[in-house]
């Protein structure tokens, strides 16, 4: 479950670290993200979606691997 500045916090996080992707509310109240970089980098930013922000309430990280060609990859981060 998301809460405020979640998004905003997660992409600050996500350009420290060097990773690509977008963090984007879903209908239902859970926030979707995608996050592209080197294997460390997006460790500990998975790490960072467990944290959120300070007013956000983080009751379930899910995690899905993908394998996105090149092209595919975002080249920032996105929070729409």
């Amino acid at each position: 479950m998301q809460g405020v500045f979640y998004r905003a916090t997660v992409a600050r996080r996500a350009a420290e670290l060097g990773v690509t992707g977008h963090a984007r509310n879903l209908p239902d109240g859970r926030v979707e993200v995608l996050a592209c970089g080197p294997e460390a980098a997006v460790a500990r930013f998975i790490e960072a979606l467990w944290a959120g922000s300070t007013a956000s309430k983080v009751t379930a990280v899910d995690i899905v691997a993908m394998d996105l060609a090149p092209d595919q990859r975002p080249a920032g981060f996105g929070t729409g």
